[in-house]
């Protein structure tokens, strides 16, 4: 990514239980308390998911705290709120979300020129044994790291 981007959240839980496809970049629609809360770094992504309704994307199950400042202008933390892509891109994805076992998620949400971006992805779930298998490469990689490190002293 850019030097002018600043992520705010990521979703460490999608890469731990899904193996990721593809990835797509989207706008998302905030009210003006929730795009403040936003940069405050106050949301959750980890149960998130994406669906395709009537034509567009929605982004359902995110947590968005209310802003401490924002009194009756704040919404409920968990509402719908719409992802802003190109209708080309929301028909290939719901096309290729048709296939079996694959589902939308969001792995990150940014801040690109002051505009809040999600990074969502076309995902296909692990199983249990895929985890499992991830965990120990991930262990090994630092076990070898971990030698190159203490022959390099």
């Amino acid at each position: 990514m850019a030097d002018d981007v600043r992520i705010v959240a990521t979703n460490r839980k999608a890469f731990h239980d899904y193996f990721v496809q593809e990835t797509f970049e989207a706008g998302i629609a905030l009210t003006g308390t929730e795009i403040k809360s936003v940069r405050a770094g106050a949301l959750n992504l980890r149960d998130a998911y994406a669906q395709v309704r009537g034509g567009e994307l929605w982004l359902e199950n995110v947590h968005i705290s209310p802003y401490e400042q924002g009194n009756r202008f704040n919404v409920d933390p968990y509402r719908t709120r719409k992802l802003l892509m190109h209708r080309k891109e929301i028909n290939r994805l719901m096309g290729r979300a048709q296939e079996k076992g694959l589902t939308i998620v969001p792995l990150r949400v940014y801040l690109k020129k002051n505009r809040a971006k999600v990074e969502i992805a076309l995902v296909k779930g692990k199983r249990q044994y895929d985890k499992r298998e991830t965990i120990s490469q991930r262990d090994a990689a630092r076990e070898i790291e971990r030698a190159l490190k203490t022959q390099t002293h």
